[in-house]
């Protein structure tokens, strides 16, 4: 598919009124065909050209969790394309408290064309889904950040210019960002190897799950091993949101997994560095990375709204 540009009618798509809540929903063509299509909506972008196919649109954004690149890639990414993008808090909507999320859901979906959920239970995202007949976007669950993956292929094949058989390495823990990579990399081809510490690795029915997308990742308990060779190094923090009760252990447990520049020596010659954001520097990752010349974070932070709206753009098209 090419964007059209303003005042023509885009052709209709492929993966029109689809969930996007996994990655998983989708074949390795339609993977491929959401990064080519971020692609060139990104080259329309940065040339200025309008393109706004999802005029008189809205986007409803429902928000458990707090959100910085989330709330604002998705918003922007809708206004760009022409059309509203309409922020519920967690005071407003009080899912799976006030109201069940199939209500919330089968309510929301009379009212708008698409819902984008931010939230803690990847079961009630499930839930809303089911009941809403529009499409229902992931925009991070416990279990998986689908969103996050996208953009993160994205800024890798723009380095490489593939995906095919490049080396990742994940170091740190097994978490949703991680079993989204793992998805990711299982449709493309790339190669992943995850090193976490002991009983922190990814859940072993998303292994399973990318064993049967293509390939299950490698997994070790040593991040020398990982990151050796690899192309691409990533990490993410230690403890995510909810687990903060835990943030003094798992930073004993995960300090041997740090990225810093001795692991990082290890790596390809060409090799850059991702990490998905907020980062706490001096913790899973040193300043002289994540602020070095290998560093892409900050591409891939942009890479959200390119990715996201040829998301919307084929499920709403």
């Amino acid at each position: 598919m090419i964007p059209q540009l303003e005042g023509s009618q885009p052709p209709p798509s492929p993966l029109s009124g689809r969930d996007c809540l996994t990655l998983a929903e989708f074949t390795p063509e339609e993977t491929v065909l959401i990064l080519d299509e971020a692609i060139k909506i990104k080259t329309l972008q940065k040339s200025r050209i309008p393109y706004r196919p999802l005029r008189g649109q809205t986007l409803a954004m429902v928000f458990q969790k707090p959100s910085n690149r989330t709330r604002v890639s998705f918003e922007v990414g809708m206004y760009q394309l022409g059309g509203h993008a309409l922020h519920i808090s967690p005071d407003e909507i009080q899912m799976g408290k006030r109201e069940t999320p199939s209500d919330t859901g089968n309510v929301l979906a009379r009212y708008i064309d698409a819902i984008m959920v931010r939230t803690f239970d990847h079961q009630e995202l499930e839930e809303l889904a089911s009941a809403a007949d529009v499409p229902v976007i992931n925009g991070l669950s416990d279990t998986h950040h689908p969103c996050q993956a996208l953009a993160d292929l994205l800024t890798i094949r723009e380095e490489f210019g593939t995906l095919e058989e490049v080396k990742i390495a994940y170091v740190g823990d097994g978490n949703n960002v991680a079993h989204s990579l793992t998805i990711a990399c299982a449709l493309t081809g790339a190669e992943l190897t995850i090193a976490h510490p002991e009983k922190h690795g990814p859940d072993q029915k998303i292994v399973q799950l990318a064993e049967k997308l293509g390939a299950a990742p490698t997994r070790t308990e040593d991040p020398q091993e990982a990151v050796n060779g690899a192309r691409v190094v990533y990490t993410d923090v230690w403890a995510s949101m909810g687990q903060e009760a835990e943030a003094e252990e798992r930073k004993q447990k995960f300090a041997p997994y740090q990225v810093n520049s001795e692991l990082m020596s290890l790596a390809a010659e060409d090799a850059i560095f991702l990490h998905c954001l907020p980062a706490h520097r001096g913790e899973e990752v040193t300043a002289e990375v994540i602020d070095g010349p290998r560093s892409r974070v900050f591409d891939q932070a942009e890479n959200r709204l390119h990715a996201q709206k040829a998301l919307l753009y084929l499920l709403l098209g």
